[in-house]
């Protein structure tokens, strides 16, 4: 059997994938972990940052993939469509290749950027200045990560948020370095700005929206884990 180990940044994204996967929790594990048959899903936080330690606890896989929500770029996106892309570009501009990934078709570049970019107007400018689909904070550290171990890997994310959209900082503040939603940051943050409340609500139905669409693109390789093509 194929093993593969899906990395994600945030806990609900884990917690959830999870669930609509039907994997189990990892008995005895510090921070969000699952695993059933081919699929291994791990929390790796914001910006990876818990990679190295986290993926140390785990067999070493035969093909990794960095999953999750990210935000679209390009106006023809719409929430929930899929983002597979053929290159993932770094925040120091360097470019890494994925791997393909049985049925799904790659297009495209997807950017890692360092800060959350949380204006349509910041997004149009990343959008014009890197010639990507959609952006996310991961997904190049994560790629980083597998090249170093000689693993391949590929990314299969989602949009939760349109080019017309972006995710305000104080929201964006409510994930912790470790990858856990603080409720009592997310409150003060609706108390604060009013119209926060309904930006957090877009972002929720937007991020379900993606994560089920990640979910079936991650249930093809579980029912079909076939060594992947570098």
């Amino acid at each position: 059997m194929t093993r593969v180990a899906v990395f994600t940044a945030v806990d609900l994204e884990a917690r959830s994938l999870a669930r609509l996967l039907g994997l189990a929790r990892v008995a005895g594990s510090e921070w969000p972990h699952y695993r059933t048959g081919a699929l291994e899903l791990l929390c790796v936080g914001p910006r990876a940052r818990a990679l190295d330690l986290r993926a140390s606890r785990m067999a070493p896989p035969a093909f990794v993939v960095s999953a999750g929500v990210c935000g679209a770029l390009s106006p023809d996106l719409a929430e929930g469509d899929l983002v597979v892309p053929e290159t993932v570009v770094g925040p120091t501009g360097a470019c890494h290749a994925t791997a393909e990934v049985a049925g799904l078709r790659r297009v495209g570049t997807l950017v890692t950027v360092d800060e959350v970019v949380a204006t349509p107007s910041a997004k149009a400018r990343l959008w014009v200045e890197a010639g990507a689909l959609a952006c996310d904070m991961e997904s190049a550290v994560i790629l980083e990560w597998a090249r170093a171990h000689e693993i391949p890997a590929a990314v299969i994310r989602a949009v939760s948020d349109t080019a017309e959209r972006g995710v305000p900082a104080d929201l964006a503040a409510v994930v912790e370095p470790d990858g856990r939603v603080r409720t009592l940051r997310a409150v003060r943050a609706v108390l604060a700005r009013p119209r926060a409340f309904a930006d957090a609500l877009a972002l929720r139905s937007g991020t379900h929206v993606a994560l089920r669409a990640v979910a079936r693109a991650l249930g093809r390789i579980a029912r079909d884990p076939r060594p992947p093509v570098k």
